[in-house]
């Protein structure tokens, strides 16, 4: 492990250099994104801006993190909107309403903090919550698509406005769409662009540097009619951000007379719990991508925000959370210390104040097409396909909570949520309300520790959302680095979220040099095959297979293979290939393993299931590969079939400074594969006539070698019977090839 950068001011010294850079990178994402959020809360452009730097400047001298970058997010436009809706008497103080819930909410979030009750996010069932960022999306999309596309819709509801997005659309104007498109097209593209220099500037900047051009050649500073195909559209300054000249101006403050209404405290309270989970679960995330392994302190990570949010909004700011993207960027440049995240705040104030006679020239639909772009990752079909890939349940809790936000607001989506996923864990545990709450609450779960210094960890009853804090007071009580073993065998019902939280708490203490085992879950039926998914015990009945495992047992009987149903969390071994280095793999399940005796190559073959992506954004895939262990030495590479990075993988090898590494005798495989690693000569070495011929006749998606092993998948969907039989010989014919 590294050595860890100091902190405070020592870490400010001697770290200067490395987080000014970082903060550079970071601010210049921050600067349109800020502007962008603002404006699609339906608020001034400057109060985004006022948040990311409060958010940098005031955040970093009190806080739990290390590395994180705080500022304004998609998930404040939901209780923008939804403030300034339930607010607005007509006075024009409806945004200064939302002002006073921002100071109370963030002096409420400080209060939190210093009771310590940061543990409070955990209780949130995940789907729901994960309904509501998918609510929060469809909100985004519905309102900027028509800044977008030139159109205008009058009406508060979010599905009439899609629906006039639609009607509307021989209006559209096409000055506006033609921006609105390139920025969509710089959105796509960007990261699969190659070519150096578009990686100077992050995405966002480019949609907003190349819209100005658009603004000149259609002259957009003067009121004036342009003609198309026939018809005349407007044209205009209305067309442009409107940010005053002087900084000062912007600032404005709460109005409280609203404080004794219930509108008031519904936004308020939908402030602080959207902020609150948002925020936490980020500083959780971060910290797995911390290189220094650094943990965030919770409670005072919540106590900082809660004060940068209160000062925010004090001077007419939105809003402040841990923004993922930001603080991804800032550790991918080589950020060490939390000053990084005030530099920042710092530059954004000083980019605002040099660049605004630029900004007023920008197109308003070029903030538009990265908010559009946002709202629809948030609420994609692979949005609802991972939810429903985690179980029917889930979907049901994720949809629900999702129409039941879009058609109230966010407080009534979550605890409908919330109530939705409660009734139906009662209903699958087969249990009255009293006999729920007590399985709950009286389940006399308990820790134990060993002799050898280990712990067993029993849970009994229900261990579903509303159990997290009872366990979370046990583990709390784990040192790190010691072995435990979590029992979960008289358990009757196992939540999504509780096993979310379970192997958090797995891969914490893994990392710490401790090694845990969840057990007891042989008797329990998932309600799908994600390895997280809710699992259920009723009447001590035994888990019955599925007709494909049923066929994978007698494949293994009769060829005299071993298999095993059952999950297994042993998967560090996997993580000695680059590929799940960077995606984070848990368990494997469904393991089929054999050995070829006349060429002394054990071979296995099991399902697992990896992520892509952080947090909300994080995505899920599972796959069915082989693992070939042979006993020689091989080089380091990865081969995969071109075409595919732009789905799902992406360049992280490219930007290693490793190339594709071509073969000019043989164009057809050099066509077909992406072969790279960083002994290119020992790689074409092993690469010989046969080898390369091999691979062209056979279809094959990824193929890596550790040095040791070879990992092989050829879809990103689990394999069917025949499919395995296929993958058995074809790791034969490779093995037996290799070892010639």
């Amino acid at each position: 492990m590294q050595i860890k950068p100091k902190t405070g001011i020592k870490g400010l010294t001697e770290n200067w250099q490395s987080d000014l850079i970082a903060a550079i990178s970071v601010a210049l994402i921050a600067l349109p994104l800020s502007l962008g959020i603002a404006l699609a809360a339906g608020a001034p452009a400057m109060s985004g801006i006022f948040s990311a730097v409060v958010g940098g400047i005031v955040t970093t001298l009190y806080r739990g993190g290390h590395i994180s970058v705080n500022g304004p997010a998609k998930g404040v436009i939901g209780v923008i909107l939804l403030g300034i809706a339930l607010m607005d008497d007509g006075s024009g103080q409806a945004f200064n309403y939302v002002l006073a819930a921002v100071v109370v909410s963030g002096a409420i979030q400080m209060l939190l903090g210093i009771l310590k009750l940061g543990r409070l996010a955990e209780v949130f069932h995940s789907s729901v919550i994960h309904g509501i960022l998918a609510a929060i999306g469809i909100i985004i999309f519905a309102k900027q698509i028509h800044v977008a596309l030139g159109t205008h819709s009058d009406s508060p509801s979010i599905i009439q406005n899609l629906i006039d997005a639609v009607l509307y659309l021989p209006q559209a104007n096409p000055f506006v769409i033609l921006i609105s498109l390139t920025g969509l097209f710089l959105l796509l593209l960007h990261s699969k662009i190659s070519y150096r220099f578009f990686h100077f500037l992050p995405a966002p900047m480019w949609v907003i540097a190349l819209s100005i051009p658009f603004a000149y050649l259609f002259n957009f500073f003067d009121q004036q009619t342009l003609s198309f195909l026939g018809k005349t559209y407007e044209i205009g300054p209305h067309l442009l951000l409107d940010i005053p000249d002087n900084i000062m101006d912007s600032i404005m403050h709460p109005n409280f007379n609203k404080v004794n209404t219930i509108e008031f405290w519904t936004t308020v309270f939908s402030m602080l719990i959207i902020t609150s989970i948002e925020s936490l679960a980020i500083a959780k995330a971060v910290d797995k991508i911390d290189p220094y392994k650094r943990k965030t302190d919770l409670n005072k990570d919540l106590t900082g925000i809660g004060l940068s949010t209160m000062v925010a909004g004090l001077i007419g700011g939105l809003p402040i959370i841990a923004v993922i993207i930001r603080s991804t960027v800032n550790i991918h440049n080589g950020a060490k210390t939390k000053w990084s995240n005030m530099y920042q705040g710092i530059l954004l104030l000083l980019f605002i104040v040099a660049l605004s006679p630029i900004m007023r020239k920008v197109p308003l639909s070029a903030f538009a097409i990265l908010l559009v772009y946002t709202g629809f990752k948030l609420a994609s079909p692979a949005v609802f396909k991972k939810a429903y890939n985690q179980g029917i349940e889930q979907l049901i809790f994720f949809t629900g909570t999702m129409i039941l936000t879009i058609y109230t607001n966010l407080l009534i989506g979550l605890l409908g949520g919330l109530l939705l996923a409660l009734i139906t864990h009662m209903l699958l545990a087969r249990l009255s309300i009293p006999q729920f709450f007590k399985m709950v609450y009286k389940s006399r779960t308990k820790l134990v520790k060993l002799k050898d210094g280990s712990f067993d960890l029993k849970i009994r009853g229900i261990a579903n959302f509303l159990g997290i804090l009872k366990v979370d007071n046990l583990i709390t009580q784990i040192p790190s680095g010691a072995n435990v073993n979590i029992d979960l065998s008289e358990t009757r019902l196992v939540g999504i979220t509780y096993m979310d939280y379970l192997v958090e708490f797995l891969k914490s203490q893994r990392d710490s040099g401790g090694r845990v085992f969840i057990t007891g879950l042989d008797s329990h039926v998932s309600s799908t095959t994600y390895n997280r998914a809710l699992k259920i015990s009723l009447n001590n009945s035994s888990k019955k297979l599925s007709q494909r495992q049923k066929r994978l047992r007698n494949l293994a009987t009769e060829k005299e293979y071993q298999y095993s149903s059952q999950v297994d969390w042993n998967t560090l071994y996997l993580k000695k290939f680059h590929f799940f280095e960077i995606r984070p793999i848990e368990s494997k399940y469904n393991c089929l393993k054999g050995t070829y005796e006349d060429l002394g190559v054990s071979w296995e073959i099991a399902d697992v299931t990896f992520n892509e992506g952080k947090a909300f954004t994080a995505e899920t895939f599972n796959t069915t590969l082989m693992v070939l262990k042979l006993d020689k030495k091989l080089p380091i590479f990865t081969m995969e079939k071109e075409g595919v990075l732009g789905k799902i993988f992406d360049r992280v090898m490219a930007f290693t400074g490793y190339k594709d590494i071509d073969f000019e005798m043989y164009p057809d495989f050099s066509k077909k594969f992406l072969l790279m690693g960083e002994n290119e000569s020992e790689i074409r070495s092993f690469f010989t006539e046969k080898i390369i011929h091999f691979f062209e006749n056979h279809q094959i998606y990824h193929l890596e070698s550790n040095g040791e092993s070879i990992v092989i998948f050829d879809k990103i969907k689990l394999a069917r019977t025949d499919e395995t039989i296929a993958f058995i010989k074809y790791g034969r014919e490779l093995a037996s090839l290799l070892n010639s």
